[in-house]
Order: structure tokens, then C-alpha cells, then sequence
């Protein structure tokens, strides 16, 4: 990735076989690379943007300033149809920001019509707007974010492991409880979808939903709205039935639509590289090492969520694009390369 601390390792690597390159050298290398493939990337955020139904996402990244390191952002948005039976190749498109401001999704999603399944940050509030232009974003809202306060405060593994070490334990509230157990019911049910009738269409999830899932919620929210008359505003348990309660409607829209998932895991997913990427590269040099980073990331992500290895594909396709017809760019996505490959590797034998 394009950071300091990375570029710094690969220099003392290669200084160490008698070949002293300069950090700036192996970031123009990097720059010089994104370039080479920007028809790529583009053609991977083409890709993405059309889908009807997103993940979205973001996690910080932190950047060189001077004197000390500044927080920016990587935003991410999926696009992976292949729970409920869809055809197109997965892939994921990151960008990169020095601040959260709204601005930033406003203006990632600009073009773009469909479902949205993402946390309730609240810079995602214009794309949801009903006159918006050019045409209405629908937001899914995920069930692990919901659960997580609930959990917290009826953690009781976490207070089984605090009574064995000998500390003081947590209150467990009944109804934090409660809640859990509400929710994952519901995961529950999804898990017997996924392994009864998982890769079918989305009408057919649709309807497993409606039948067995679609009770559970309804009882749910008849639940939580008494319990809720009774706690006070600044009530912990309050907050996190007050988050559910004000968007039921984008917690309840998979039950009429078998596309949606309840979690955004597949844009927590596509994060995981950049948080663990951290612990090793500390942070981007500058805000163009952190674009450059995140055209990289939607390259390698893209690659592995279709199953083909990034550097293979990278060093095949690096070697070859300069002299690969414009018009047959498509042949050099992942998934186009994972078939073209599989068919050379098949002749060969």
C-alpha cells in the first residue's frame, strides 16, 4: 500500500540485496501502476454503481500531516448479489477523504438508484431524501449494528470470564436480554435460508421471510415500543430501542424484499485488509498516497471476492495492458481473467 512505514520496509529489502531505491522512487512506482490501470478501476466502479443493491461503508485511515498524523477516511460500497441467486461478479469500489464530512457518500452516490444497506451515519441523511435526484435511494439498515448496545449490556459470556478472573460483573439487564435473543431469532431463520435454499431468487427468500420472519418482527416491535414507554430518555437500553424504533421502516424492508441482507457484513468484510493493514503500514504518507491506497484496495478486494489470486492477476495484466486492445479492457477484470485463465490452464493440460 502507499504509506510510509511500507515503503520504508521495501526500501531496506531491497537495500539489503544491493539495490538502494529511493522512497520516492517506489512511490512513483505505485502512482506510475494506478495509472496503468485507471481504465480498470473505472471499469470496476461502472461496475458496482450499477448494481441495484449496495453496501456501504467506511473506517478511518490515518494520514501525514505535518507534525503529526490527521484522521481520514476510506468509504467503501460492495456490490455481491450472489446471496440470492444473482449473476453478476461481486466487487467493491473504495475511495478515500480526509474528513467524514456527508458530502463525501453524497457525492460517491451521486448517480446512483437502488438500495442502500449501510449503518446510520448520519451524513447518509440527503441520499435518502424522497425528491432526490435522479431518483429515490432506499435505505436497508443493518440488524448487527442494532443488536450490538443489546449485547453489550447482556454480554453474559463476557461476565462468566469476568467472574473466573475473580473481577466485579456487570448488571445484565433482562431486557438487553431479551433484545439479543429477539434478534438473533431472526438470524436464526436466515441461516436456515442460506443453508435450505441459498443461490435461488430473491422471491423465493421473500417469501421464506414473509412465512417465518415476518411474525417474529411484529411481536418485536409491539415489544420494544411498551418497553420503551417505561424507560427514561437518557436510559442506555432507551438509546439503543429509540435507534431501531425511529428507522423500523429501513430494519424492516428485508422482510418485503429478498435481495436485502440484515447485516452490512459484506462492506465490513471489504474493510477488514485496511484494519488490519494498519497494525503495518501506521499511515498513507499524504492525501494522494491515501487515493492511490484505495484505487489498490478496489483492485485486490475486487480480485479476491471472485476468487482470483491479486497478484497473479496484477503481474499478468500490468505486463500486458499497454499492448491490449481498448476495446476488449473487459477481458482483463478478475472475473473475465479467472475464466480466460482457467480456459489457457485447461488447453495446457
Amino acid at each position: 500500500m502507499p504509506s510510509i512505514s511500507a515503503h520504508n520496509r521495501q526500501a531496506e529489502r531491497y537495500a539489503k540485496e544491493g539495490v538502494p531505491l529511493s522512497l520516492s522512487t517506489l512511490a512513483d512506482q505505485v502512482g506510475a501502476g494506478c495509472a496503468v490501470l485507471e481504465p480498470l478501476i473505472r471499469r470496476i466502479e461502472a461496475h458496482v454503481f450499477a448494481a441495484n443493491r449496495l453496501h456501504g461503508d467506511d473506517t478511518t485511515v490515518p494520514v501525514m500531516a505535518k507534525g503529526k498524523t490527521d484522521t481520514g477516511r476510506c468509504w467503501v460500497y460492495v456490490r455481491d448479489d450472489r446471496s440470492f441467486g444473482g449473476s453478476a461478479p461481486p466487487a467493491a469500489m473504495f475511495y478515500y477523504s480526509r474528513d467524514r464530512g456527508g458530502e463525501h457518500p453524497q457525492a460517491h452516490l451521486a448517480k446512483y438508484v437502488g438500495l442502500f444497506q449501510a449503518d446510520a451515519y448520519g451524513g447518509y441523511g440527503k441520499v435518502y431524501a424522497p425528491d432526490r435526484k435522479p431518483g429515490p435511494i432506499l435505505e436497508a439498515a443493518c440488524w448487527v449494528h442494532a443488536r450490538r448496545p443489546f449485547f453489550i449490556m447482556a454480554d453474559v459470556a463476557e461476565n462468566a470470564r469476568r467472574k473466573a478472573r475473580g473481577k466485579a460483573t456487570a448488571v445484565i439487564s433482562p431486557l438487553a436480554l431479551e433484545a439479543v435473543q429477539r434478534i438473533d431469532g431472526l438470524f436464526a431463520i436466515e441461516r436456515a435460508i442460506e443453508r435450505a435454499i441459498n443461490g435461488e431468487t430473491a422471491e423465493r427468500r421473500r417469501a421464506v421471510r414473509q412465512e417465518l420472519s415476518a411474525p417474529l418482527v411484529a411481536e418485536m416491535e409491539s415489544w420494544m415500543r411498551e418497553q420503551r414507554a417505561r424507560l427514561s430518555r437518557g436510559n442506555d437500553l432507551a438509546k439503543a430501542k429509540d435507534y431501531m424504533l425511529k428507522r423500523w421502516t429501513a430494519f424492516t424492508r428485508f422482510l418485503g424484499d429478498g435481495r436485502i441482507c440484515l447485516s452490512n457484513n459484506a462492506a465490513e468484510r471489504a474493510l477488514r485488509g485496511i484494519a488490519l493493514g494498519r497494525k503495518s503500514w501506521l499511515f498513507a504518507g499524504s492525501d494522494r498516497g491515501g487515493q492511490r491506497a484505495s484505487a489498490m484496495y478496489s483492485l485486490i478486494v475486487t480480485a479476491k471476492m471472485n476468487d482470483v489470486d491479486p497478484q497473479a492477476w496484477l503481474a499478468d495484466i500490468l505486463a500486458r495492458i499497454a499492448g491490449h486492445p481498448a476495446h476488449r479492457l473487459d477481458d482483463l477484470l478478475p472475473w473475465n481473467w479467472r475464466r480466460a485463465n482457467g480456459a489457457r490452464e485447461a488447453i495446457a493440460a
